[in-house]
């Protein structure tokens, strides 16, 4: 969920009405995506890098997550699970504050009889810090027992990905469960992603699903 800054830049605001902004935005696509039968949305709300922006910066993006966590109710009302991933509050470099992580585990808790769409939040989260822990926690060491020491080994393959703001880049995110998905990138800063760009995304899986009638062997 990139460009949040460069949008609050763009119209003369500080960097945190863009965040705040894209805090909306992804509550909005929640429930697109709800209404669109997608089972699994998985998003990166923070990664293990951000912790060295400004101090202010990381607050209030601490209070957007609270809040996203929060809203239980509409959750439920979109019949949506609430997932985490990222690094295990009780290992040595985990930097959740505690409320945060106290709003995880509620919002977890209070929509585990849901049985709609699966929305994961990876928070103080980084692709290859989770693949490094795997790589060590597994035994044998092969794909398989990687994939069971994942921090969530049930979060499926990745269908597509989808990269906002004019970046032709993967980041540091699902890099082992994206291995083969199909990339959507878009020059819409994330604040202004909606229903639009969620389903041209889509329309990468539909197109994938479909048999190729021009192929020969």
């Amino acid at each position: 969920m990139d460009g949040n800054g460069r949008w609050a830049k763009r119209r003369g605001l500080p960097r945190t009405a863009g965040h705040t902004a894209g805090e909306e935005a992804l509550a909005d696509v929640v429930r697109t995506a709800a209404r669109r039968n997608i089972g699994w949305l998985t998003v990166f709300g923070f990664s293990t890098e951000n912790w060295v922006r400004p101090p202010s910066e990381v607050r209030h993006i601490l209070g957007l997550h609270r809040k996203l966590f929060g809203r239980i109710e509409e959750l439920n009302a979109n019949n949506v699970r609430v997932n985490w991933i990222g690094r295990p509050f009780d290992e040595p470099g985990s930097r959740t504050p505690k409320s945060v992580q106290r709003a995880i585990l509620q919002a977890i808790e209070d929509t585990k009889g849901n049985t709609g769409m699966v929305l994961t939040v990876a928070f103080d989260y980084g692709s290859r810090a989770e693949i490094a822990r795997a790589a060590r926690r597994a035994h044998p060491l092969d794909v398989d027992s990687v994939t069971t020491e994942m921090y969530d080994p049930a979060l499926p393959p990745v269908d597509v990905l989808v990269r906002t703001s004019g970046e032709s880049r993967v980041s540091n995110f699902l890099l082992w469960q994206a291995a083969n998905a199909r990339v959507y990138f878009t020059d819409c800063s994330w604040p202004d992603f909606g229903a639009t760009q969620l389903d041209e995304a889509l329309a990468l899986v539909a197109k994938t699903a479909q048999p190729d009638h021009g192929a020969t062997t």
